[in-house]
């Protein structure tokens, strides 16, 4: 897939101060994760089962 295509939503938690936090793009079976600051950097493809585990490990603090 071609991610210059994807929708990209920052947490609402980020700030504007350059804190670090992450945008994720919703596609078909797939949920990408890239780093707010660097719109360049690497991205992760996750499925939705392991995004789901990764926001539920997240939330645990």
């Amino acid at each position: 897939m071609n991610t210059n295509k994807l929708v990209w939503c920052k947490s609402s938690y980020s700030s504007s101060s350059g804190d670090g936090c992450i945008e994720v793009a919703l596609a078909p079976g797939v949920v990408h994760v890239r780093d707010s600051k660097y719109e360049q950097s690497p991205e992760l493809a996750l499925s939705p089962t392991s995004w789901a585990h990764f926001v539920s490990y997240a939330a645990l603090g």
